[in-house]
């Protein structure tokens, strides 16, 4: 760690520690929650070894005051190691989803020794120049706005707020479960005691001594990526997959920015076979 002392994070496993390591990374202002043990069973019974975790100021780890994290997503990628230190775990294979692609592409740049295998999910490269690519539909941006209308405090209004924003980032190929979703938002709130610090997350920077140096990944990459994604439309997992020599790119059609269950048998094989093939 660089800036402050190290914090707390708190992982979860699941499956048998002799399979080979699955290092889970989720995105902005999600818990490990956000990876659904269903989900992580399914890759579990696949045969691999699944560590999900708390990114600071979410969940059950170490939260921070409002406004100017003292963290860096330099920090974030070392956290992502110390977790695997804490697991007995040298080397994993590691996928990220969202903002946790973006550490996990840091991850491998960073510690290319200790990323087996890399799965970028609904992301975009780090340190690349995407000024040119599809930018974030105005839709979701309209909708983004609100976030500055809602009182953080207010478990209702933030409850309401969050499962709007699920329905604007979901797929456009499978129905929306609204009650199903605020059940879960609910569950997430409670156990993280609120959401306000994990807004911390927007703020946050680093990441600079890596600008242009996207070839250098060492880790096999495979990208996957929705071609409905509103936040980061699927350009941007085209050109992830474009910057690193080898990579490959799976698009789920009509696809938004989440993990929809309809989705999870295909992203499971993808992963699983990634996985195996190195």
């Amino acid at each position: 760690m660089t800036t402050i002392e190290r914090p707390e994070i708190m992982s979860e496993a699941l499956g048998d520690q002799a399979n080979p390591p699955l290092l889970l990374i989720m995105g902005a202002m999600a818990s490990m929650l956000w990876w659904p043990e269903a989900l992580c069973r399914k890759l579990a019974d696949a045969g691999l070894f699944v560590i999900r975790y708390d990114n600071r100021d979410t969940g059950l780890s170490t939260k921070y005051r409002l406004g100017g994290p003292p963290y860096t997503f330099d920090d974030m990628a070392d956290d992502a190691m110390h977790i695997l230190d804490e697991h007995g775990i040298g080397k994993a294979h590691v996928v990220g989803m969202s903002m946790g692609g973006m550490i996990a592409q840091l991850v491998g740049l960073k510690h290319p020794s200790r990323v087996a295998s890399l799965t970028v999910i609904s992301s975009s490269p780090v340190g690349t120049d995407t000024s040119h690519l599809p930018q974030t539909s105005d839709a979701y941006i309209k909708h983004s706005a609100e976030g500055a209308k809602v009182d953080w405090s207010d478990r209702g209004q933030v409850v309401d707020f969050i499962v709007r924003d699920a329905r604007a980032i979901a797929s456009i190929a499978h129905p929306f479960d609204e009650a199903g979703t605020r059940a879960f938002i609910e569950q997430d709130y409670d156990r993280s005691g609120g959401f306000l610090s994990a807004t911390n997350h927007f703020m946050l920077k680093g990441g600079a001594a890596w600008k242009g140096r996207l070839h250098e990944m060492e880790a096999p990459l495979l990208v996957i990526h929705g071609t409905a994604d509103p936040i980061f439309p699927v350009e941007h997992g085209e050109a992830l997959a474009e910057a690193v020599i080898g990579a490959k790119l799976i698009r789920i059609e009509g696809g938004g920015h989440e993990l929809h269950p309809d989705d999870w048998a295909g992203i499971c094989a993808a992963i699983v076979a990634h996985i195996q093939a190195n």
